[in-house]
């Protein structure tokens, strides 16, 4: 597999009530000119688990899909495609439903369901499931885009860019729908884990704008924090800065703290180059809006140590 291009975890946490302009704001504090090149392929994978409406938080909003496109045409690349596979329904029937047939036709770009073949072989160090066919679009990527709404998720803890990723490319073909079929379920977070050491993520961006509490992927409650948006070079930092708003530690979502330890990406904000809002802001705008109180990790700009305080 490719390497990244940017290994330093840079997160930068944007808000405005225009989210496309979050998502603009949030990519220009990272260095994109250096993730994104002339003549590059670009893959997007955005989050469509279900044919369900995008205020309900269970799939990012078609508009700013948009608007993340838009902002990646003007990058020059050769060929931009959006590929997902999902897990709750044909990724057809959520294409077609939520509205993001219109965007890819008007936008001229391509898309991919990754759900169907051809294949390749992914081996995977695993201990139940040692490898999985993939879509052959992975050999053709040179930039790959997890885009993902951030969940609290009933067995994965919470669903951001890393989840999108694992749970998005396998095929459904092959692992049935919801993809429980062959044994990833069976150990979710070491399955995640495995899949994300082999498949790079160049560039995460974490929508928090109808962020899902209660209980996801699907079924939970939408939060409206009205474009509060993360991106980052690292999907490991990404989602643990949105895991911090749901009130989780590292350790507290189990491969996200394994794909930290091993070094594959970092979890720790301390080492981290935070831009954009502070991290304890982010936390007051998504605990008001979710709970109508503050309920803050890192008060006073303190932030915490990767296992708090207890």
């Amino acid at each position: 597999m490719k390497s990244k291009r940017i290994l330093e975890p840079i997160v930068c946490i944007s808000r405005s009530a225009i989210k496309g302009e979050a998502i603009s704001e949030a990519l220009n504090g990272l260095p994109i000119n250096n993730i994104i090149k002339d003549g590059d392929h670009v893959v997007i994978t955005p989050n469509w688990v279900k044919a369900k409406p995008a205020n309900t938080g269970t799939v990012v909003g078609p508009q700013t899909l948009r608007e993340l496109i838009k902002y990646i045409k003007k990058l020059n690349p050769r060929r931009i495609t959006v590929a997902c596979g999902s897990g709750g329904d044909e990724t057809q029937n959520v294409f077609n439903k939520v509205g993001y047939k219109k965007v890819i036709e008007e936008e001229k770009i391509e898309f991919i369901d990754l759900n169907y073949g051809p294949y390749e072989e992914l081996f995977l160090k695993h201990n139940i499931i040692k490898a999985t066919k993939i879509n052959s679009l992975i050999k053709e990527v040179d930039v790959l885009i997890s885009f993902s709404q951030l969940k609290v998720h009933e067995e994965a803890t919470i669903s951001g860019t890393v989840k999108n990723i694992a749970l998005g490319w396998p095929p459904a073909e092959i692992h049935g729908f919801p993809k429980k079929k062959l044994g990833i379920h069976e150990d979710l977070h070491g399955f995640i884990a495995a899949i994300t050491k082999e498949i790079p993520i160049d560039l995460a961006i974490l929508s928090v704008d109808k962020a899902m509490i209660g209980t996801g992927p699907s079924d939970g409650k939408p939060v409206n924090t009205q474009g509060l948006i993360i991106a980052s070079t690292d999907a490991i930092a990404a989602d643990a800065i949105g895991a911090r708003l749901l009130g989780f530690l590292p350790q507290a979502v189990s491969y996200i703290y394994q794909l930290h330890k091993e070094g594959i990406g970092e979890a720790d904000p301390k080492n981290m180059l935070m831009k954009g809002l502070s991290l304890e802001e982010a936390e007051k705008i998504f605990s008001l809006a979710a709970y109508n109180q503050e309920i803050v990790l890192d008060k006073n700009n303190q932030i915490k140590n990767l296992h708090g305080n207890q």
